[in-house]
């Protein structure tokens, strides 16, 4: 007997999916928002793993190379044969340049032994991730007594190196040799995730030694959490050496140099600042106002005005910038926003004066410095000749034969801004590699 079989025209068949926009459930969009947030945290967990483990790989190498040396006094000649050794026996494995390995060496006589390979950071402080650990760790006043020992210090280091890139890791070895300093900038990394070039920019401007020290009455002000957090948020001072501003200059050409270079005046501001408007207009009565700039910041949850100036603070500017947050407050402010902070930024502000200005004021207000050029690093201010020497220098020089006897009593070369381990003679002021740093002024014809 043949049995009859239904044929299905192929337009007419049907999918799994056919019509389900009209049976989802009502959640649907949640679960799949929920599936896709789970599987970006796998992501971002596989990512840190393999970097964890990376880390805790080159940690040990350079842990079995120095023992081999302290016991059997290897030579440095066995560095570029076990990188070329490993590169041909595993051309797929990265990572074993001569340079790279040394950096592992380093790490190892850096950090000694790791603590990390028992157990994460996680489990080592129960339930604290590591960003959360790191920024823990970041404000001294909750620390306890051992760790602001150098002995409790390195211990933290040797739990956090490994939840840092490689490269940053190596930045740290190369430019921060004070310990409670790298352990600042680990915990900038680990909450900003900072990049190698935004690490270089803020190592380079001593960030460390600026963050927190504006002069504030946050304390007075606002309730403990908020007036902790506000006060590390503030600066003191502000570097804004990517503006190209000579003197003499007006507060509004300054404020529309900072707005047209927006993403560096941000990256300098700190994690967390929105911009909202220049010139931003308040209407007061019958009277018009303009905030130089205004800005929200998503940590603090409030709004920041910020006042331009040129030249000293001065003590009414704390009224005209208390004037300003209150009709922030009064205008622009959220029911679930905290209080408008105000930030007066001047050339030149005495501590013990901003403090009296701002004790009386009713609205959290700070007070922090700029400076429009990097400031020389102290060591070479005593060897380095003043703009008055250099112009009596060649004021007694015979005419187009300069002396050059300043720059080779220094016994440095200093050039656009970098400085040079060896003399260089003051006619070409060249450094010793021969290379001239760009935007060097060359003889005509060179």
């Amino acid at each position: 007997m043949t049995q009859n079989k239904a044929v299905v025209a192929p337009g007419n068949v049907s999918s799994p999916t056919a019509g389900a926009k009209s049976i989802l459930p009502a959640d649907y969009p949640r679960l799949l928002h929920d599936i896709k947030s789970r599987i970006r945290t796998a992501q971002i967990k596989a990512t840190f793993s393999a970097n964890r483990e990376m880390i805790l790989m080159y940690w040990d190498i350079g842990r079995m190379i120095v023992a081999r040396q302290q016991k059997e006094g290897w030579g440095s000649a066995v560095i570029p044969r076990l990188s070329r050794d490993i590169r041909n026996e595993m051309p797929e494995v990265k990572g074993f340049s001569e340079r790279n390995i040394g950096y592992m060496i380093r790490f190892a006589g850096e950090y000694g032994e790791p603590l990390i390979l028992q157990q994460p950071v996680a489990k080592l402080t129960g339930t604290t991730k590591g960003p959360q650990l790191a920024a823990q760790i970041g404000h001294p006043e909750i620390l306890p007594q051992a760790v602001a020992k150098t002995e409790g210090i390195l211990t933290i280091l040797q739990q956090l190196v490994a939840e840092l890139p490689w490269g940053q890791n190596i930045v740290l070895m190369e430019k921060v040799k004070d310990l409670p300093a790298r352990l600042w900038y680990m915990q900038r990394i680990l909450e900003h995730g900072w990049s190698r070039p935004v690490l270089h920019l803020m190592i380079e401007s001593r960030a460390h030694e600026r963050q927190g020290k504006a002069v504030t009455n946050f304390i007075q002000k606002l309730p403990p959490p908020q007036s902790d957090l506000a006060q590390q948020v503030l600066k003191d001072p502000y570097i804004f050496d990517f503006l190209t501003l000579q003197e003499p200059f007006h507060e509004r050409e300054m404020e529309i140099s900072l707005i047209r270079h927006l993403e560096k005046f941000l990256l300098e501001l700190g994690q967390g600042f929105a911009f909202v408007g220049r010139q931003f207009h308040l209407d007061v009565g019958d009277d018009d106002f303009y905030v130089d700039l205004l800005f929200y910041h998503f940590r603090l949850r409030c709004f920041v005005v910020i006042d331009l100036k040129k030249g000293a603070f001065k003590p009414e500017y704390a009224g005209k910038m208390n004037f300003y947050c209150s009709v922030v407050d009064d205008r622009m402010r959220h029911a679930t926003d905290n209080p408008t902070i105000g930030l007066i930024l001047c050339q030149d502000r005495n501590k013990v004066v901003a403090e009296y200005a701002l004790r009386g004021v009713r609205k959290p207000i700070g007070v922090s410095e700029y400076q429009l050029t990097r400031a020389l690093p102290r060591k070479f201010k005593s060897v380095l000749p003043t703009i008055e020497e250099i112009e009596a220098e060649l004021s007694e020089a015979p005419r187009g034969k300069p002396r050059g006897n300043l720059l080779r009593r220094s016994s440095i070369g200093y050039a656009e801004g970098r400085v040079f381990a060896e003399p260089c003679e003051a006619k070409n002021a060249i450094p010793p590699c021969g290379k001239k740093p760009q935007g060097f002024l060359a003889k005509k014809g060179e």
